[in-house]
């Protein structure tokens, strides 16, 4: 592979488009846009490329946030308690992300797929119609502590982080996919944020890389989101099953791969 950040553009940018178009949909971007970078830039310090994918992520994520809450009906008072407790979470988790090796949490994360789709696939009206019950205060709680969890959780090890905000958003709100999708976008902002205000300060990106990506990303987003709101629900559910089971499938290999 090409050891050149500016020659490695070439091939990014698609990347980043591509990665941004499937994170706007349904989550799922990184394991698009960081094997990308891995894979084409193999000698950079791993911590670095680690930094410029979650600066490109954070650009994509906001520009999906901003046109989902345009036009679908976020609940701002369990969102947003539960957007700050994943940056807490997240934050606290990146501390331990280096004393705590991913090891430990790749065969839990692999049972929790499982189950969850599993789940899905017994209960095919789940996520179709949303319940618009009126929302409370100890779903207001739920919501940060679930927030609280998730980040903690992308802090420390990350995969799959919005697969599982939008199933927990559809399991414990009667959200549907599109709504939980819109949701995920705002608490996935925040994990992102956190992890960023370790590695800019750190100096651990690539700037000539992070920038291009970040733009290629918005366009990406700007893409996902329309087809989102486009596809509907049901589109979006198959989508969600198909990404779930790709993830599983990465987490097994590994495991088995050592």
């Amino acid at each position: 592979m090409r050891e050149s950040p500016l020659d490695a553009l070439y091939f990014l940018l698609p990347i980043a488009f591509i990665a941004g178009l499937i994170d706007a949909a349904i989550g799922g971007g990184g394991l698009i846009q960081l094997p990308g970078l891995f894979g084409i830039l193999p000698r950079e310090l791993p911590a670095a490329l680690l930094g410029t994918n979650k600066f490109a992520s954070i650009w994509g994520t906001a520009s999906a946030a901003f046109n989902y809450a345009r036009r679908i009906a976020i609940p701002w008072q369990i969102i947003l308690p539960s957007a700050v407790m994943a940056f807490a979470g997240s934050f606290a988790g990146a501390q331990l992300a280096h004393t705590l090796p991913a090891s430990w949490f790749r065969p839990i994360v692999i049972v929790l797929l499982a189950v969850m789709l599993v789940y899905l696939w017994r209960r095919p009206a789940l996520g179709s119609i949303d319940a618009g019950r009126p929302l409370t205060r100890r779903d207001a709680l739920l919501g940060a502590a679930l927030g609280c969890g998730i980040g903690f959780y992308d802090g420390i090890f990350g995969p799959g982080t919005g697969t599982f905000l939008i199933f927990l958003f559809v399991r414990s709100f009667h959200f549907d996919f599109l709504r939980a999708s819109a949701c995920s976008k705002v608490v996935n902002l925040a994990t992102n944020a956190a992890a960023l205000v370790f590695f800019i300060p750190a100096k651990l990106l690539l700037w000539q890389l992070a920038i291009p990506m970040a733009l290629a990303n918005i366009a990406g987003a700007q893409v996902g989101t329309r087809l989102a709101l486009r596809g509907g629900n049901h589109w979006l559910r198959r989508l969600f099953l198909t990404l779930a089971l790709v993830l599983l499938g990465r987490l097994l290999w590994q495991q088995i791969a050592g």
